[in-house]
This record gives C-alpha cells, structure tokens and sequence, in this order.
C-alpha cells in the first residue's frame, strides 16, 4: 500500500507539472513571440551608436559641471565666473535628465568625465595665471563646439525616439551656450 501511494503521488506531481510544460511546447503564439524576442531586441534595448551617445553625453555634461566649479573657484573675472555658473546649473539640470533617461533605457552611464577629460581638468586646476583664457579655450568654446557636434548628430541620426527628442531639446541650450562662450572669449582675449 504505502508502495502504491508513493507512485501515485510521483505521478500525480509529474502529470501537474507536464500539462504547463506541454502546452508551453505546443502554442503557436508561445514559439511566435520566443521567435520575434531573438529577432528583434527588448523594446528599451538601444542601438549601439545611442547608447554610446548617452554615455559620452554623459562624461561631457560632468566635465562641464566640474569645470564650471572650478572657475567659480579659480577665475578672477567676474564674467567667467557668471558663465561657470550657468554651465553647472545647466549642466546639472541636463545631467539629470540624461540620467532618467539612461535608467528608463536600461543603460549604466559614467559617474564622472571621461579619463581624458579628467586630465584635461586636472591641467586646467594647476593654471594660476592664465586660469580664465585657459577655461574659457579648452571648456567653454571647445567642449561645447564638440559638445553641440555630438548632440546635432544624435538629434538627425539617433533610431531611438526618446534619445532622439532628448538631443534636439537639448542642443538649443548647448549652442547658446557656445555663443556666450565665443563672446566670452573675445571679452576675456581683450582683458589681457
């Protein structure tokens, strides 16, 4: 008897798994949707070229922040240290977004900027005498130049909608931010 119960309940439990397992195996729509998964990415999963993008947004946007402290810092000119704290007000509020962004789409972007920006950052911190000349140069007109670069071919060419809408409301501000910084660089080429 107790041999006949153990069976029956070895069977009783395998027929109740079988019938989910089995009818998993045999549904059109089940073998459909596994099929159109492998073909096509996870609706969030983003091309290569705008997950890179966000990314390299990324470092530039917390290069832009730390440049920025360190000219309200370090800048003797009122102007420089007006525009520097516009850049880290900007910066961050846009840093932010990219960031919701970024976690809507599954992407882990950069903590801080890149390895060749933080070098350039760095140089930029040991500059006593030239310090606004050489901000304004190598972080307000370059960065930006190459900033608004970036965010002009995302805003033609990304294939995900939201990266897309997120470069071309973006890259007004980063072209006015370009123009203050042209102007500033004239304002300040002329102080010295």
């Amino acid at each position: 008897m107790l041999k006949f119960s153990l069976k029956y309940l070895v069977l009783l439990s395998a027929l109740s798994v079988f019938p989910v397992s089995a009818s998993a195996q045999t549904s059109n729509t089940a073998k459909d949707s596994t099929a159109d998964t492998a073909a096509r990415p996870h609706e969030n999963e983003l091309a290569s070229a705008d997950e890179a993008f966000l990314k390299k947004a990324a470092e530039a946007g917390h290069a832009e922040v730390e440049a920025g402290k360190l000219a309200k810092q370090k800048a003797s000119s009122a102007d420089v240290k007006t525009f520097a704290e516009h850049m880290v007000t900007d910066h961050t509020k846009v840093n932010d977004e990219l960031n919701a962004l970024a976690t809507n789409k599954g992407v882990e972007l950069p903590a801080g900027p890149s390895s060749a920006q933080q070098a350039e950052l760095k140089a930029l911190g040991e500059e006593s005498e030239e310090f606004d000349k050489q901000y304004v140069d190598r972080m307000a007109v370059t960065a930006h130049e190459e900033a608004v670069n970036m965010f002009k071919d995302a805003s033609e060419t990304s294939e995900d909608v939201d990266v897309k809408t997120f470069a071309k409301k973006t890259l007004p501000s980063l072209e006015s931010h370009l123009d203050m910084a042209k102007s500033l660089k004239t304002k300040v080429g002329s102080d010295k």
